[in-house]
């Protein structure tokens, strides 16, 4: 395909509750949506890069600058682009993971929509619906935070994450597991808030049969997560620290993670992502499918890359109406009923299989749109 031009949407979507983590607390998501237009058809993405470099170092304004003066140049004089040939493309930058892999959705979300063929399809997709969790932020008490996860369980989530920071960790995840009982399906997110000298502290965390404690520690040191692993029984998992196939490679190897959560943004796109899920298959490694306050745009992929055949655990690919009042596309995402309960649909149509609200789009601007052309 020829590109024949980029466009950049910067929106802001409130939240329908605030969501808090060791890091930020949310009550807009502020989010890059990038629009190709090609010789074959259009597509849609959305970057997952935070309004801050928070949770990572890559920010919205941040990931808009490096596209238009760089990533986007690159593909709009290329006479060939492909999903495929994105990452070569765009080789010469240095990281900006999230927004190459902003790029690579769009561009292949109108690859797959000129041939007919749907991101499951693509991707290797085994089953029509996936598991879905929901991560529960920080609370201000846990009255409030048991009300929140009493609705989600009547809802039907298969799987309650807590977010967790010194000062918030024992006492709400033991308040949590009493509420759910010993069975249903319980794990905790630490967004690198610990450090070495907690892993005693952490190990209490054992008795309350989680599923595992995701990313305590900063995601350059490796080492650490190696000596929790061994000294705590709960399977650690890594998030922020797995930004290619070769981190979780040697990630794996060194005893770091038993269980590998798989953001498409955070390893710069979804080729990648399935190149770790095959990596982590061949180790015997579960994965699930990790979430960025997606809006209807990045979680139709994502729920199509849950539903390939590593993705053993339920991923935080909630309903659209855990973070948003009203999405951006016309086909929101509404768990299932009945023996599909907890579940979402894979969709099945072209590219991504939804269709983008512009109305909301031009509605929810921050800014005004900014177009590049070849």
């Amino acid at each position: 395909m020829k590109l024949e031009s980029i466009t950049l949407h910067r929106v802001a979507m409130p939240l329908v509750r605030p969501f808090e983590t060791s890091f930020a607390r949310q009550t807009t998501r502020v989010l890059l949506l990038v629009h190709v237009r090609t010789s074959e058809a259009e597509g849609w993405a959305e970057c997952v890069a935070m309004e801050g470099p928070l949770y990572s170092s890559e920010y919205v304004e941040g990931a808009e600058h490096v596209i238009r003066s760089y990533l986007a140049p690159a593909l709009l004089k290329a006479t060939d682009v492909t999903a495929e040939t994105v990452g070569p493309l765009t080789a010469f930058v240095v990281g900006h993971r999230m927004a190459k892999a902003a790029l690579e959705a769009a561009v292949l979300d109108a690859q797959l929509r000129a041939s007919g063929v749907s991101f499951g399809g693509y991707l290797g997709a085994v089953t029509d619906w996936v598991d879905c969790g929901v991560s529960v932020g920080i609370s201000p008490d846990l009255d409030t935070l048991l009300d929140e996860v009493s609705g989600y369980v009547d809802e039907g989530y298969r799987r309650i994450k807590l977010k967790i920071k010194p000062g918030w960790d024992l006492i709400p995840v033991y308040a949590v597991r009493e509420l759910i009982g010993p069975d249903m399906l319980l794990q905790v997110d630490a967004n690198t808030a610990y450090s070495a000298a907690d892993i005693a502290h952490l190990g209490r965390l054992d008795p309350f049969n989680l599923v595992l404690i995701e990313q305590p520690f900063v995601e350059e040191d490796i080492a650490t997560h190696v000596a929790l692993a061994r000294a705590i029984e709960t399977p650690v998992c890594l998030d922020e620290s797995i930004v290619s196939v070769g981190v979780a490679l040697d990630a794996i190897e060194r005893g770091a993670t038993s269980v590998i959560n798989i953001k498409p943004g955070r390893v710069g796109g979804y080729l990648e992502s399935v190149r770790i899920h095959d990596l982590c298959v061949a180790h015997e490694v579960p994965v699930w499918c990790g979430g960025m306050l997606e809006t209807g745009v990045g979680r139709a992929a994502n729920v199509a890359l849950a539903a390939l055949p590593g993705f053993i655990l339920p991923g935080d690919t909630s309903a659209s109406s855990r973070y948003f009042a009203e999405d951006l596309v016309e086909e929101p995402f509404v768990l299932g009923t009945g023996e599909h309960a907890g579940q979402l649909a894979v969709p099945t149509g072209p590219g991504t299989g939804v269709t983008v609200r512009e109305h909301l789009v031009r509605d929810w601007a921050l800014v005004a749109p900014v177009t590049l052309r070849g």
